[in-house]
């Protein structure tokens, strides 16, 4: 096979995993559930803002007061993961998206990155979880819960370490 002809995206079922995730993250936790940790300082006192939407954000409360306690005490710490997912992430995700589906390989070193970052992100946010002044007393629901972000990005690194041209 020609290395430089790009698979078409039916027959790169991991790449359509992968896609999928991507959106999910892009639609709804990167702008929803990461940015009201921003947008809300305090998740027991606040005015519900413009964005995003009272009822997602009273989901997000009820999942951090009874699941998640890191969540709802936004230490200095976990705000600077969400911001770096609402500014880096994001974008990442939204080019991605194009990438992926188009089968082009410009995105390999950003995906190495964006794996990496999330991969250490990640780690991080679990070790609190599980060891931390705000451990969770759900960590199998909070492990699985995060699980995908740990799959995804070593699913990624995988892909895109192995080839120059990933998507032939």
């Amino acid at each position: 096979m020609d290395s430089n002809k790009i698979l078409p995206l039916a027959k790169r079922p991991i790449d359509i995993a992968i896609l999928v995730f991507f959106f999910i993250n892009l639609l709804f936790i990167t702008y929803i559930v990461d940015l009201e940790q921003l947008v809300i300082r305090d998740a027991d006192h606040f005015s519900y803002p413009t964005w995003p939407p009272a009822r997602l954000i009273d989901l997000i409360h009820w999942y951090g007061h009874h699941f998640d306690p890191v969540l709802i005490a936004r230490p200095a710490w976990w705000r600077a993961t969400i911001w770096i997912d609402a500014l880096f992430f994001g974008p990442y995700y939204l080019i991605a998206i194009y990438a992926f589906a188009r089968g082009k390989s410009w995105i390999r070193l950003i995906s190495i990155v964006w794996a990496s970052v999330m991969l250490t992100n990640v780690s991080i946010i679990l070790f609190e979880e599980i060891f931390g002044e705000h451990a969770t007393p759900e960590l199998g629901r909070v492990l699985l819960a995060n699980a995908a972000w740990l799959l995804f990005p070593i699913i990624v690194l995988r892909r895109m370490w192995k080839s120059p041209s990933a998507f032939s």
